[in-house]
C-alpha cells in the first residue's frame, strides 16, 4: 500500500500548466509540514502534484500560506540530464482539502471589527431607564 496523508502550508502559490498532448490540467506546489515539537521541532517540505479539475481548483483558490490536507501516493522519479542521473520524490494527490481560506489568513484578530460610525447630526439617547414590564 502506498498512501500518505499530510497537513501543511503552501510555501508558494501553485503553478498551473496543461500537459502536452492530453491537455490535462496539472498543478504543482510545495507544502511545509512540521515534525516533532518544542526544541526538537523540524520542518519537512514536500512537492505536491494535482491533476485535472482539482488542479484548477488549487490554482484558483490556494496561495502561499494556505493550510491544506493532502491525501495521495509517493512517487519516486528519475531522469538523466547531461549524463547525470537525477532523482526526485513527489506526492501525487488524490484529494486536497482546503483547511483555511485566504480571508481567514488575512484577518488580523479573527474577530469582528466594526467600521467607525458617522455620528454627525445625531445625539446619544440615554436609555438606562428600567423597562416598564
Amino acid at each position: 500500500m502506498n498512501q500518505v496523508i499530510l497537513i501543511g502550508r503552501l510555501t508558494r502559490d501553485p503553478e498551473l500548466r496543461f500537459a502536452a498532448g492530453s491537455g490535462k490540467a496539472v498543478a504543482t506546489f510545495s507544502i511545509a509540514v512540521d515534525r516533532g515539537f518544542g526544541p526538537e521541532k523540524q520542518t519537512d517540505f514536500f512537492r505536491i502534484v494535482v491533476w485535472n479539475k482539482p488542479a484548477e481548483n488549487c490554482a484558483n483558490f490556494l496561495t502561499k500560506g494556505s493550510l491544506v490536507a493532502v491525501q495521495g501516493s509517493i512517487r519516486n522519479n528519475n531522469y538523466e540530464k547531461d549524463g547525470v542521473k537525477h532523482y526526485n520524490t513527489e506526492i501525487v494527490a488524490f484529494t486536497v482539502q482546503f483547511l483555511d481560506t485566504k480571508q481567514s489568513r488575512n484577518d488580523q484578530g479573527g474577530g469582528f471589527n466594526p467600521s467607525p460610525v458617522d455620528t454627525d447630526g445625531f445625539q446619544a439617547i440615554d436609555d438606562d431607564d428600567d423597562i416598564p414590564f
